[in-house]
């Protein structure tokens, strides 16, 4: 078990982190997932980031608080077309989970290091089909940029998802995976968000605030009978600006 840490708050951090972070503060691996990892050991270091920016209203959005994520490429052998946090394994150069995250972003998406600020750590979580332990990294995008999918064969797509229609209970559901697992997901912006992804998405949304009730009876079921098991709760390249 690992517990939340939240590093020390920079100048100018939108009201919009609290509770949130007094929250991610005291959290453990239990509020994202019952999964444990054999004699609490072993499994291959990775790292996601969780990237917080904040829109100015436009004509398709409300503007307010935003998810980055991006869609696996179709052509990938696991969870293809599926979206997902930037991230993955740690490098043997990487100098921690931090460290990981950002070169990921940056790697699959094109983020500029220098514009996100690293708020907190979330607790390991374990994901037994692939056998990664993964580290959400918490962090504020202080001055958005364009941002697009760097790796064709990885990476199909780029959005920043409001956490306001994240939290929408038209767009919120649950699946189920052909195995029996159900878990959490949600219909936004023409993604279909589930798994592990959905799971960080929706304890989050449950720390900050930011969830409106919804009906957990609405089960879809998943349409990739393919798709690995989750662990927790395709197109050309194209650009997502602030």
């Amino acid at each position: 078990m690992t517990r939340g840490h939240v590093l020390p708050r920079p100048d100018g951090l939108p009201d919009l982190f609290e509770p949130l972070l007094t929250r991610v503060g005291q959290c453990r691996t239990e509020d994202f997932t019952s999964l444990r990892r054999p004699n609490g050991t072993g499994g291959r270091a990775s790292a996601v980031l969780v990237l917080i920016g904040e829109s100015e209203p436009a004509a398709d959005t409300p503007g307010g608080p935003d998810l980055l994520v991006l869609q696996r490429a179709a052509t990938m052998r696991n969870h293809a077309g599926q979206p997902a946090f930037p991230g993955g394994a740690t490098d043997p150069d990487d100098i921690d989970a931090t460290d990981t995250a950002l070169r990921e972003a940056e790697e699959e998406v094109g983020l500029d290091r220098s514009s996100a600020e690293v708020l907190a750590l979330l607790p390991e979580l374990w994901i037994p089909v692939s056998g990664f332990v993964v580290r959400p990294v918490l962090a504020w995008w202080r001055a958005p940029h364009p941002v697009h999918p760097r790796q064709a064969t990885e990476v199909a797509h780029v959005a920043r998802l409001p956490v306001s229609e994240l939290a929408d209970p038209a767009n919120r559901i649950r699946v189920r995976h052909p195995s029996g697992w159900i878990g959490p997901a949600f219909q936004v912006r023409g993604l279909l968000v589930w798994g592990f992804t959905a799971g960080v998405i929706a304890t989050l949304l449950d720390m900050a605030g930011w969830s409106r009730p919804w009906e957990p009876a609405r089960i879809v079921e998943l349409p990739d009978a393919a798709a690995p098991v989750p662990a927790a709760r395709g197109g050309a390249p194209d650009e997502v600006v602030p």
